[in-house]
C-alpha cells in the first residue's frame, strides 16, 4: 500500500483519499478515478483500465482495512460509470469484489457494496445478464439482511435487475433454474419473499417460458405456501394461481406426469391452505391430463380418500377431493381389462417407486416432503412429451392395495369407506378379469365390512359382493364352473370353505345349479354363501341385528331362489345344530314376511313346476332343524296333510318355552295378509280337512294364552260343512294340486324330519350334561 509504484497510475493523493474515513473525501477520490479511466477509454488503453480495476479490487475492496474497502467499492463504481457501455467488457472484474463485500460483518460496508453494485448494473444494463446467477445469489442473501438500510438498498438493486430482465430477450432461464430450485427451499421469510417476487416477474415476461420448469420448483412453492407470513402466503397463492391459469391455456405443453407425485405429497399436508391448493391442482390435472394420471392412481387415492370424510370445517377440501375421486374413477375403462400388465414398455416408468414412497396415509411434513421429492426427482420421471404415445396401463395392484388399506382401517370415516366400496365395484364392472385376481385377498375384509355400523356402507358392500358372486368373469378362476358337476368345493380359489367330498346330493345340486328358472351364478356364489353363514355363526350379534337386512338386500341384488337353495343346502350339513335352527328360523321369517320374496312365495305356494318342488324339498330338509318353521313351510306350500303329520310328531318332541314361543309366532303369522289364501281355504271344509286338523293340532299344543284365544276364535268361524255344500262338486285347483305334489315322497321327508329332530335332542342332552358337570366342578 505504501509502495506508490504498485498503485500507479493512482496518485498518492487519490490513494490517501480513498482510505479516508470521511465519505466526502472518498467521493472526491472516486471522481478523480472516473476522470482517469475516461482518459484511458479515450486512448483505448485497456491494459491500464484493467490495471486500475485490479488495484481497486485487490488493494482496496478486498483489503483488511474497512475504510480501504469502502474506498475500493466507490472506486469500482466510478470505473463502471467512466467505462459506460464498455463496462460490459470488465463486468467480471467489477462485480466479483463487490459481491465479496456482501458478506462483510460491517452493515455500512454491505450497504456501500449494494450501492456500488447498483451503479455498476445501472450502467451495464443488459450486459450483466451473463452474470445474473451470481447477482441473484448475492441479492437473495441481502434480502434476508437484518439491517434495514442494507435491505432497502438491496430492494433498489433488485427492482433495477428485474427491469433489466423484463426488457431483455437474452435471459438464460436454463442456467438460472438450478439456482432457483436450490434457493426456493430457504426457510427465511425475506428470502422466500424475494424468491416469489422473482417467480412472479419471470411469469409475466412473454418470452420466458417458466412453465417448462415448473416441476423443478413446484414442491418449493407449496412449502412457501405454508409460511407463517400472510403476505408471503398471498404472494405464493398468486404465483400458483398464475401457473394454473397458464396450465389451463396450454395443457398440451405441460409436464403433468412429473408433477403428479409432488401434488400427491402436498394433498396430504396438515396445512389446510397447502392441502386445498394441491387438491385443486390435482383436480385440474386429472381433468386436463386424463389417463396420463392413471399410473399415479394409488398415490392420488391415498391422498384423496381420507378427505372424503372431512367435516364441515374442511368442507372446501372435501368437495374438491370428491371431484378428484369421481374424475379419476371415470378414467378407468373396459379396455384396461384387456391390456397386458406384464409388458414394461407399455407402462409409464417410475410408478412403483412413486407409489411406494407416496402412498402412505400419514400427512407429510415439510422436511419429509423435501426428502421424498429428492427421491422422486432422481428417478427417470421426465417423459411428458412421450406420454401421449405410450399406452397407459392401469396398475391395479397398487390401487387395490390402497383400497384394501382404507377399508381395513377402523378409524377411517364412513364416506371414505363408501368411496372405497364404490371404487372396488367400479373396478369389478370395468376390469373384472383383472380384479378377480384380487378377490381372494379382498373377500375376508368385504365380509368383515358387513359388520359396519352404517347401513349405507353395508348396502355398498352387498352390491360389491353380489357383483363378485354373479360376474361371468368369476368362472375363469377355476377349471370348472358351478354348472358342470356336483362338487362345488373351491378349487384353486381358496376361501376357507369347510367342504367335504360327497356333501351335496345329486338332487339338491341339480336344483341349485341347473335350474332353468334361475340364472346361473359363478363359482364364487356358493363360496360367498358358505362364508356368509360362517360369519353369521361366529358373530351372532350380526345375525340378530343385521341378518335379515343383509339377506333381504341380497335377494334384491341376486336371485332369491339361488340364495335360499344354496343356504338350505349348506345348513343341511351344519354341525352347530343350535345355529342351524336359529338360521332356519331367520330365513323362514324372511321368506314369509319380506316383500322382496313375493315371487318366490308364489312359486312355492303352488308347486306347479319341477323346479319349485325341488326347491321345496331342499328347503324342507334344512327347515327340519326347526319344527315350527317346517310346519309353516308346509302351510305356505299348501301341504296341509303333511303339516298335520308333522304336528302329530310334536308329541314326541321336547316341548320347551322357545318351542311354544315359535308356535305363538306362527299363529300370529297365520293372521297376517300372507296367509289370506289359507284362511279362505277354511271355507272349503270338505276339501281341506287336514288344514283344519293341523290348526286344531297347533291349538292343542298352545297353553291358554292370547295366541290360543286368537286361533280358537278363528277356528270357531269355520262353517258347518253341511251348510257349505254346493251342486258343483268339482275342485280343479285341488286335483291339480294333488297331481302336482304327487312326485314328492312325503314319507321320506317325514323320516328325515324325525332323524334331524333326534340329532337336536341328542345335542340338547349333551349340552345339559356338560352344564351339570360344570356346576359340580364349581360346587367342589
Amino acid at each position: 500500500m505504501n509502495a506508490e509504484r504498485d498503485l500507479s497510475p493512482l496518485t498518492p493523493g487519490v490513494v490517501r483519499a480513498l482510505t479516508d474515513k470521511l465519505y466526502e473525501k472518498r467521493k472526491v477520490a472516486a471522481l478523480e478515478i472516473e476522470k482517469l479511466v475516461r482518459e484511458f477509454v479515450a486512448q483505448n488503453n485497456t491494459s491500464q483500465i484493467k490495471h486500475v480495476i485490479q488495484i481497486l479490487s485487490q488493494e482496496f475492496a478486498l483489503s483488511q482495512h474497512p475504510h480501504s474497502r469502502k474506498g475500493g467499492l466507490i472506486g469500482l463504481a466510478a470505473c463502471s460509470i467512466a467505462l459506460g457501455k464498455d463496462s460490459g467488457l470488465y463486468l467480471k472484474e467489477l462485480i466479483e469484489p463487490v459481491l465479496t463485500c456482501f458478506n462483510d460483518a460491517d452493515s455500512r460496508l454491505r450497504y456501500y457494496a449494494c450501492e456500488a453494485l447498483y451503479n455498476i448494473v445501472k450502467v451495464a444494463r443488459g450486459s450483466v445478464l451473463p452474470h445474473f446467477n451470481v447477482l441473484f445469489d448475492g441479492l437473495s442473501k441481502l434480502a434476508a439482511d437484518p439491517d434495514p438500510n442494507v435491505k432497502s438498498g438491496s430492494e433498489l438493486l433488485d427492482r433495477l435487475l428485474k427491469d433489466i430482465v423484463t426488457e431483455s430477450n437474452q435471459f438464460d432461464l436454463v442456467g438460472f433454474i438450478p439456482l432457483l430450485r436450490e434457493r426456493i427451499y430457504s426457510n427465511n421469510q425475506y428470502a422466500r419473499q424475494f424468491i416469489i417476487s422473482w417467480i412472479l416477474v419471470l411469469e409475466s415476461v412473454p418470452d420466458i417460458n417458466l412453465l417448462d420448469y415448473l416441476p423443478e420448483i413446484l414442491d418449493g412453492l407449496f412449502q412457501i405456501l405454508g409460511d407463517n407470513s400472510k403476505e408471503i402466503r398471498k404472494m405464493c397463492e398468486v404465483a400458483l394461481g398464475e401457473f394454473l391459469k397458464e396450465i389451463k391455456k396450454n395443457p398440451s405443453s405441460v409436464k403433468f406426469a412429473e408433477m403428479a407425485n409432488i401434488l400427491v405429497i402436498h394433498c396430504q399436508a396438515s396445512d389446510e391452505l397447502i392441502q386445498l391448493t394441491a387438491m385443486c391442482w390435482m383436480r385440474e390435472f386429472i381433468q386436463l391430463a386424463g389417463r396420463v394420471m392413471l399410473p399415479y392412481s394409488s398415490g392420488i387415492l391415498t391422498a384423496v380418500l381420507p378427505c372424503l370424510s372431512y367435516d364441515d370445517r374442511k368442507k372446501n377440501i372435501k368437495e374438491v377431493a370428491n371431484v378428484c375421486n369421481q374424475s379419476l374413477m371415470k378414467l378407468v375403462i373396459p379396455e384396461d381389462d384387456e391390456m397386458d400388465e406384464a409388458k414394461p414398455s407399455m407402462t409409464i416408468p417410475a410408478e412403483p417407486t412413486s407409489e411406494e414412497s407416496l402412498s402412505r396415509p400419514e400427512a407429510v411434513t415439510a422436511g419429509e416432503s423435501q426428502n421424498e421429492l429428492d427421491v422422486t426427482l432422481n428417478q427417470p420421471l421426465f417423459f411428458p412429451r412421450s406420454c401421449e404415445r405410450i399406452q397407459v396401463t392401469l396398475n391395479l395392484d397398487g390401487i387395490v392395495q390402497v383400497l384394501d388399506y382404507h377399508l381395513s382401517d377402523t378409524s377411517i370415516g364412513m364416506m371414505t369407506r363408501i368411496a372405497v366400496l364404490k371404487w372396488l365395484y367400479h373396478l369389478y364392472i370395468k376390469t373384472p378379469r383383472k380384479m378377480f385376481r384380487h378377490t381372494d385377498s379382498l373377500f375376508p375384509i368385504l365380509l368383515r365390512t358387513l359388520s359396519d355400523e352404517s347401513d349405507e356402507v353395508i348396502l355398498k358392500d352387498l352390491e360389491l359382493l353380489a357383483e363378485i358372486a354373479s360376474s361371468p368373469a368369476g368362472q375363469t378362476e377355476e377349471g370348472h364352473g358351478p354348472s358342470d358337476g356336483s362338487d362345488v368345493r373351491p378349487g384353486p380359489v381358496e376361501l376357507h370353505v369347510p367342504a367335504r367330498p360327497g356333501q351335496l346330493s345329486s338332487s339338491s345340486t341339480k336344483g341349485l345349479e341347473c335350474s332353468p328358472s334361475t340364472p346361473t351364478m359363478n363359482s364364487y356364489f356358493y363360496k360367498f354363501m358358505i362364508n356368509l353363514l360362517k360369519r353369521f355363526s361366529s358373530e351372532r350379534k350380526l345375525l340378530e341385528a343385521r341378518g335379515a337386512f343383509i339377506i333381504r338386500q341380497l335377494c334384491l341384488l341376486l336371485n332369491a331362489e339361488n340364495i335360499f337353495h344354496s343356504m338350505a343346502d349348506i345348513l343341511l350339513r351344519e354341525e352347530d345344530l343350535k345355529f342351524a335352527s336359529t338360521m332356519v328360523h331367520t330365513l323362514n321369517t324372511i321368506l314369509l314376511t319380506s316383500s322382496e320374496l313375493f315371487q318366490l312365495r308364489n312359486q312355492l305356494k303352488d308347486l306347479k313346476t319341477p323346479e319349485s318342488r325341488n326347491l321345496f324339498c331342499c328347503l324342507y330338509r334344512s327347515w327340519c332343524h326347526n319344527p315350527v318353521t317346517t310346519v309353516s313351510l308346509c302351510f305356505l306350500t299348501q301341504n296341509y296333510k303333511h303339516a298335520y303329520d308333522l304336528i302329530q310328531k310334536f308329541g314326541d318332541l321336547e316341548v320347551t318355552v322357545d318351542f311354544l314361543t315359535e308356535v305363538d309366532k306362527l299363529v300370529q303369522l297365520i293372521e297376517c295378509p300372507i296367509f289370506t289364501y289359507l284362511r279362505l281355504q277354511l271355507l272349503d271344509v270338505k276339501n281341506n280337512p287336514y288344514l283344519i286338523k293341523a290348526l286344531y293340532g297347533l291349538l292343542m299344543l298352545l297353553p291358554q294364552s292370547s295366541a290360543f284365544q286368537l286361533l280358537s276364535h278363528r277356528l270357531q268361524c269355520v262353517p258347518n260343512p253341511e251348510l257349505m255344500q254346493t251342486t258343483d262338486n268339482t275342485k280343479p285347483s285341488t286335483s291339480f294340486k294333488r297331481t302336482a305334489a304327487s312326485n314328492i315322497d312325503y314319507t321320506e321327508l317325514l323320516q328325515h324330519f324325525e332323524k334331524v329332530q333326534n340329532k337336536h335332542l341328542e345335542a340338547r342332552h349333551q349340552r345339559a350334561g356338560r352344564a351339570e358337570q360344570l356346576d359340580r366342578r364349581v360346587v367342589l
